[in-house]
């Protein structure tokens, strides 16, 4: 399996290794990763679910108990359960969001996907995206799992991330650079 280094190397990404290995070894990667994708739209959502699991001053059985009662409630797999009962008798509740991250990345290696990032000024539509979608998988060899955004401060053209690089076709980057060129 081709995982970056730097996943393994991080705290969150040996976590996620970990999962990641005792769920392809129960053919339950699917189900794991709809599970975390799951628990981290709750995170996302709950300012009290973010305030549990960051907040040091809860015991780890009273963590663990609560986590239990919102896997339930979530309907997540036992192996996510427990896992999760893992990372609070750790004190590691806090690194779920990179934990989930790092899970979603090791995943996608094993498919031989690559996730990018396209940011635009202006919402942009199916098929530009589907288009976008198809050249970003001729240039980097693999499937491309696109995410877009919008930011409006781009006044117009793309930003694209591919893992650690960046393609920036921002008129606000462009305009940046004139505006530096001309100081010169």
């Amino acid at each position: 399996m081709d995982i970056s280094a730097g996943i393994k190397a991080s705290l969150a990404g040996r976590y996620a290794s970990a999962l990641f290995d005792l769920a392809a070894e129960g053919g339950k990667v699917t189900a794991v990763e709809s599970d975390l994708e799951t628990l981290g739209a709750a995170l996302a959502e709950s300012g009290d679910l973010t305030a549990l699991t960051t907040n040091p001053e809860l015991a780890r059985d009273v963590q663990g108990k609560a986590m239990a009662a919102v896997a339930k409630k979530l309907k997540l797999s036992p192996l996510t359960t427990n896992f999760i009962g893992v990372l609070a008798g750790n004190r590691r509740l806090g690194k779920l969001p990179a934990i989930i991250t790092a899970f979603k990345a090791i995943a996608a290696a094993q498919r031989g996907e690559v996730t990018a990032t396209v940011t635009s000024a202006h919402p942009l539509s199916d098929d530009q995206l589907a288009t976008l979608k198809t050249k970003l998988t001729a240039r980097e060899g693999r499937t491309v799992m696109l995410t877009a955004s919008v930011d409006p401060d781009l006044l117009g053209g793309l930003v694209v991330t591919i893992g650690s690089q960046r393609i920036d076709a921002s008129i606000r980057t462009r305009l940046n650079s004139l505006a530096k060129a001309m100081q010169a």
